[in-house]
């Protein structure tokens, strides 16, 4: 089981979990940013190897309320970090 990221707020970093961990978090974090209204995130995944890059988008993709996704400019991260924007959210950073 993974810990919760309810109290991470608009950005979830992967850094100090397991990458096998990747999915839940990433479904879990946005399951609880729909329900508190959030509409964009960022999910950083760092830029390493891009093992867990794909993991999250590949999680982005199968899911039916995001409605676009990136990687983030210089300074969100660049490709170390991926904004999400959610369709049942505001759409604006919090």
């Amino acid at each position: 089981m993974c810990e919760s990221p309810s109290s991470i707020g608009d950005t979830l970093d992967l850094h100090m979990f397991r990458p096998q961990d990747t999915k839940e978090l990433v479904s879990d974090f946005l399951d609880d940013c729909v329900d508190r209204g959030v509409g964009r995130v960022r999910i950083v995944h760092g830029k390493g190897m891009g093992t867990q890059r794909e993991i999250v988008h590949s999680a982005l993709r199968k899911r039916d309320d995001v409605e676009d996704f990136g990687l983030a400019d210089g300074s969100g991260g660049s490709w170390g970090a991926t904004w999400v924007v959610l369709k049942s959210g505001r759409g604006d950073a919090s």
